[in-house]
């Protein structure tokens, strides 16, 4: 039996990349929440990894690259936590409700909560509208499942506009008061904050 070689492989050289990406991004992420974008260095993030600053730039580029990349993530948990609620069979109410559930956890977690906490004025203008775009993909999601709701009759007639609004705004707060000791685990607190709402789309 031939002896194994010292030297990685190219999946997991590709793998150890990832993970460092993703400690650097965790490391950053929770930084930006905490402090705020302008208050967060990339020396500070590097200190708090015991690396280097130019590490940051080898793996993710400066310090908006980052920060696109956190907001990224984030946005990306939601899109596709819109199509695992478009698989499901059955009432457009519930599939609205599962991927309100999941939107108010998504954004109780660091990625999540970043792009409530971070405003889009911190970027630069190309990478703003990138953003803008992606977030208006989800704004378009949330109305056109509150649209099918009350198109099969699970939730009573309304602006699907004005609706979508109201939910997105009230399950973004969380994001500014929920504490990971808290005494509730995240998904509990979003089935309860979901159970409020939808309860206003019941049909009457």
């Amino acid at each position: 039996m031939a002896p194994r070689s010292p030297f990685k492989t190219a999946a997991e050289r590709s793998e150890e990349r990832e993970a460092k990406r993703m400690a650097v991004l965790t490391a950053a992420v929770r930084m930006f929440n905490a402090r705020g974008y302008h208050q967060t260095s990339l020396d500070d993030v590097a200190a708090s990894l015991g690396i280097s600053k130019p590490t940051i730039y080898h793996y993710l580029g400066n310090k908006e690259q980052v920060l696109i990349e956190c907001l990224t993530i984030g946005m990306n948990q939601l899109l596709a936590a819109a199509e695992q609620a478009r698989l499901i069979h059955g009432l457009g109410l519930e599939r609205l409700r599962a991927f309100l559930i999941d939107y108010a956890e998504i954004n109780m977690n660091d990625f999540g909560r970043c792009n409530i906490l971070t405003a889009n004025e911190a970027l630069s203008p190309d990478a703003r509208e990138t953003i803008r775009l992606r977030k208006r993909r989800i704004d378009a999601t949330l109305r056109e499942l509150v649209a099918e709701a009350i198109a099969d009759g699970s939730a009573a007639p309304c602006d699907p506009k004005l609706a979508a609004l109201t939910l997105a705004s009230a399950l973004n707060g969380p994001s500014r008061w929920h504490r990971p000791d808290g005494e509730l685990p995240e998904r509990e607190i979003a089935v309860k904050l979901v159970d409020f709402l939808t309860a206003g789309l019941a049909p009457r």
